[in-house]
């Protein structure tokens, strides 16, 4: 089953002395089976498609955050966390974005955003987050 991707924009105000402008950020999830890392063809087509949508996007700065489920242990679910964001890395690379531009964070089990009591929860929490933040100058 594949899960929709959802890319949100969202804007928050920044506090300046001298302007207040919106800064809008783009979150691209990436989802995976049970105990895989292996992105398919049609969430990197979806990615593919969002870097050719956004007008000077290989510009933004990335941070990817990597998370797993809670079945298996945590010192595997670390593991199978790393494994996944180097592989969304890989790919964001192969879109020509370059390493220095992309920040990791491997969250393995911990912090999880859905209940893993649920099958559902369990489900959207087997996922890399990638943001796409404009450099503001």
């Amino acid at each position: 089953m594949r899960i929709a991707s959802v890319i949100l924009f969202v804007f928050s105000s920044l506090s300046s002395l001298a302007q207040d402008q919106p800064e809008a950020y783009i979150l691209k999830s990436i989802y995976f089976g049970g105990g895989s890392y292996y992105v398919d063809e049609y969430q990197y087509e979806e990615l593919k498609h969002l870097v050719d949508s956004v007008k000077d996007i290989r510009d933004y700065t990335i941070t990817i955050h990597s998370h797993t489920d809670n079945i298996g242990g945590a010192a595997y679910n670390e593991w199978l966390s790393q494994m996944r964001g180097d592989e969304v890395i890989q790919k964001l690379l192969n879109l020509e974005f370059k390493s220095n531009q992309i920040e990791k964070r491997d969250f393995g089990q911990f912090n999880p955003v859905y209940d893993n009591n649920t099958w559902e929860g369990r489900r959207k929490n087997r996922r890399v987050d990638i943001i796409f933040w404009p450099v503001v100058m």
